[in-house]
């Protein structure tokens, strides 16, 4: 009974992988179909709008007509109408289709010439052509507008498009990402990662895994120095901690606070403990609320050095430490972190008082982070 209880269970895997499969596939098929549509057609709109020949409301009336020919139709908005035209307009170039028979819009994904990419003007960062275009049909045409909108070069909106994909990031953390400018400055943390970690590979993880600045719009807290304790910035973190690891990225899962640990019967605390899986390392956070300053890494080092000893698996890599402050100057950063001997960076943080209005509004709010994460 029990051997075939096993093979049933072997059975009923099997069929479940290849129907998840199944529905993947037929997604990626609908949505690189519907995506080829929304190119023909905004091809077909900028063609004949930016010419003249159209009236200034020419896309209101093409709407609301379209509407009443196909009751319960949705994603033809006016506003929508016109981001398929952006989507031509910005894709051109990079992603040609031939040209359809005279009066007709030919939305077949077929017809997008996969090899011209190879050889384009403006060839695709790491000549993956092919692996791009394909990330390129599996994220949905919302994510296509918000990257279009924000995200000013070809190297950026490729970036931001094979994040999407490979990280399923939803539109919300898109939007998070693209306001706190990943691009930017991912990659760009001042640590000591090349003389620290001899695995080149780890190495380069570790940088991608880190950003020079973090954005926690969602604290805004004054204190009468009109600067928070940093006990009190570590409250909100903590009471925010979903909104903080999307700050932070994937991979990275929260351990605690005032992480304890006796060495020689005293007893030490590090401010955010996390674990992240990619680097599958730990990673002490230090929080700051003011300038940098050298003497915080001989700390780190020491909590590093613990945490190595006392608490780290014999699996997982060396500890890494993030001293995240208010500010920073990037030549004694350099400066510090040059002979130390624990992999370490220096981050910084803008809560929502330091940010413009506008920008205050990034992340969603409590009930959608639910949906989220």
């Amino acid at each position: 009974m029990g051997k075939m209880t096993n093979n049933y269970s072997e059975a009923i895997r099997i069929i479940k992988n290849a129907i998840l499969k199944s529905r993947y596939r037929a997604a990626a098929i609908a949505n690189k179909e519907l995506l080829s549509l929304y190119y023909s057609i905004g091809k077909y709109i900028s063609e004949n709008s930016r010419k003249g020949t159209w009236g200034t409301s020419a896309i209101e009336t093409i709407s609301e007509k379209l509407q009443q020919e196909l009751p319960g139709l949705r994603g033809f908005s006016a506003s929508n109408i016109k981001n398929m035209r952006v989507f031509y307009e910005a894709w051109q170039e990079i992603y040609p289709i031939r040209q359809p028979p005279a009066g007709e819009i030919t939305p077949s994904p077929q017809e997008i010439d996969i090899q011209a990419l190879a050889s384009n003007r403006q060839p695709l960062a790491g000549g993956l052509a092919k692996k791009q275009l394909k990330l390129f049909f599996s994220i949905g045409f919302t994510h296509h507008c918000e990257i279009l909108a924000k995200a000013q070069s070809l190297e950026e909106r490729v970036f931001y498009i094979e994040r999407c994909a490979m990280d399923f990031w939803s539109k919300e953390t898109l939007r998070y990402n693209l306001k706190s400018s990943l691009y930017e400055k991912q990659g760009k943390l001042p640590n000591n990662f090349k003389t620290t970690i001899s695995d080149k590979e780890l190495q380069r993880k570790a940088l991608q895994a880190f950003k020079d600045e973090y954005l926690l719009d969602y604290i805004n807290i004054e204190s009468p120095d009109d600067e928070p304790d940093e006990r009190v910035l570590e409250s909100e973190i903590v009471c925010n901690i979903r909104k903080f690891i999307m700050s932070l990225g994937k991979d990275f899962s929260f351990i605690g606070n005032q992480y304890r640990m006796i060495v020689e019967n005293q007893e030490y605390f590090i401010d955010l403990l996390f674990f992240n899986r990619q680097l599958q390392a730990l990673v002490a956070i230090e929080l700051k609320s003011g300038a940098f300053k050298p003497e915080y890494l001989g700390k780190m080092n020491f909590y590093l050095s613990a945490l190595d000893d006392l608490v780290r698996l014999p699996h997982e890599n060396s500890s890494i430490g993030i001293i995240l402050c208010k500010s920073k100057n990037q030549r004694i950063v350099e400066y510090t972190v040059r002979d130390t001997t624990k992999p370490m960076g220096v981050a910084t943080y803008k809560t929502a008082k330091n940010l413009p209005p506008k920008y205050r509004a990034v992340l969603p709010d409590a009930e959608q982070l639910k949906e989220l994460l």
